[in-house]
């Protein structure tokens, strides 16, 4: 009875915006749906989840291109400058963020070329070191970093993405030295772990299934509570400073000048797809907890988060290049 609830809760939903979406006519053709990283990563696995039920909402295809590179800004500066249609969707992590307080010179503004459509999917950073390291807490990692000051080297899926972000904060409340090793995604960084090419890893939750496996072990992790689908690992506030969030957040934005009756349609389908029981359970299982939004919340999130980040970077030293 459960399952068939949901299958006729789900046919409901999907006719539903059938009928909006022949009264506005819109979407007519394909849609795509731009990242600013190479495959493999958190935000590509969220991305294509979302595209496979956009697409059986709206009966149209719905496409995922990988425009990474330059702390996400390549990405960003596409969409920012995509024709304000619908047609280009802008899937961005907390590293939107981020990048104000990395870079002078953007060729967009972060809020003003974008129209915010919904939040979409949270997730926790997760602090890792190979199993066969012998490092079994956070504890252990920073005694061993300050017992060998700028020796331990660290990746994580590059300048500008979450796990960078953390990564930052944490040896700026810790002071340790340690060596940052940037990789071009989330894949190549796990790799680099696996072959203990580098000493551990601050990475997003794809890197979930090497924990599951035993391969990595998890010391700890960014969001204030600890992590569903590793309920024994610490987070940062329990394990190495009281009061430590970074959560990785992910949304939804479209190019500034986008009609709004084109955002509030896209709004609506998104927050469908996201409360669909086929997303909720493929996110879940991939480590995502679905946080469909409002775009004027949406909007308060990025002014909140840049101001935010802003004041971290500054007091961690790191300054705009």
């Amino acid at each position: 009875m459960i399952k068939l609830s949901r299958i006729l809760l789900s046919a409901i939903l999907l006719f539903g915006f059938a009928s909006a979406g022949q009264a506005l006519d819109f979407p007519t053709r394909f849609v795509r749906i731009i990242i600013p990283y190479p495959p493999g990563g958190s935000s590509d696995a969220q991305a294509r989840t979302l595209a496979q039920q956009l697409s059986k909402i709206w009966k149209q295809q719905v496409i995922v291109e990988n425009k990474p590179g330059a702390g996400t800004t390549i990405g960003a500066t596409f969409a920012a400058s995509a024709t304000p249609d619908g047609y280009t969707l802008y899937l961005n992590s907390v590293s939107h963020a981020i990048v104000p307080s990395l870079y002078k010179n953007l060729r967009y503004d972060p809020i003003k070329s974008f129209e915010p459509v919904s939040r979409v999917a949270s997730s926790p950073v997760l602090l890792l070191v190979n199993s066969a390291s012998g490092i079994n807490s956070a504890e252990e990692l920073l005694a061993l970093a300050r017992s060998k000051p700028g020796k331990l080297n660290y990746a994580t899926p590059g300048v500008g993405s979450s796990p960078y972000l953390a990564a930052e904060m944490m040896t700026a409340t810790t002071k340790i030295e340690v060596e940052h090793i940037p990789f071009n995604g989330a894949g190549p960084s796990a790799t680099a772990l696996l072959g203990r090419v580098i000493d551990f890893a601050v990475s997003d939750v794809t890197a979930l299934p090497f924990v599951k496996d035993g391969v990595f072990k998890a010391l700890a992790v960014t969001s204030p509570e600890r992590f569903f689908a590793l309920p024994d690992v610490p987070t940062f506030s329990e394990a190495i400073e009281k009061g430590f969030e970074a959560t990785n957040w992910s949304s939804i934005l479209v190019p500034a000048g986008t009609p709004k009756e084109i955002v509030d349609f896209l709004n609506k389908s998104i927050r469908t797809a996201l409360e669909s029981p086929e997303v909720k359970t493929g996110y879940e299982l991939q480590g995502f907890q679905a946080t469909p939004s409002t775009p004027e919340e949406l909007r308060d999130l990025m002014a909140s988060e840049i101001t935010k980040y802003r004041n971290v970077l500054e007091k961690a030293g790191v300054k705009p290049q």
